[in-house]
């Protein structure tokens, strides 16, 4: 038996242009807030509520943040969670935030990417598996993760996906 799972699948809206930044060991790091929202019924009316989470994004996905990713792009991210904690220099009081370690992202077209004539797709990953295994590196589509890779011999086309 698995001894937990930590396994985040958000769709929303970057809410500001990504901070770039770059590790003391010069990997690449993106942070950046993604809204989500949902709409219920209350009585006679629609009452939306919108949920930010933030998020980072390390190493090839923190670059192509860096170059597609804008206040307002659509995104399709999975990740993982981490609470991060920190001594507040004022109060001395011990704080804690929680962020969303992005491990895939497909950015989505939409709004202004739409109109521009990029509106489609692009899938993105952090895998270590990712553009491995058999054949050459320049035959496969850069940035798929495995779990796409694998599904590759059935002739499934992004034409087929219904969303």
């Amino acid at each position: 038996m698995p001894k937990g799972v930590n396994k985040v699948t958000l769709l929303g809206h970057v809410g500001k242009d990504p901070e770039i930044r770059a590790t003391q060991g010069g990997t690449t790091a993106a942070n950046f807030s993604l809204a989500t929202s949902e709409r219920h019924r209350e009585g006679e009316e629609w009452v939306d509520h919108t949920e930010w989470h933030n998020l980072i994004a390390f190493q090839r996905t923190a670059e192509l943040v860096r170059d597609y990713v804008k206040k307002g792009s659509q995104i399709l991210i999975e990740g993982k969670l981490q609470t991060q904690s920190w001594d507040d220099k004022e109060s001395g009081q011990k704080r804690y935030k929680t962020v969303i370690l992005i491990s895939d992202l497909v950015l989505l077209g939409g709004g202004q990417e739409r109109e521009n004539g990029n509106g489609g797709s692009q899938t993105i990953s952090n895998s270590a598996n990712a553009g491995k295994g058999s054949g050459s590196s320049n035959s496969r589509k850069q940035g798929y993760s495995q779990r796409h890779e694998d599904y590759g011999d059935l002739g499934i086309t992004d034409a087929d996906v219904p969303f």
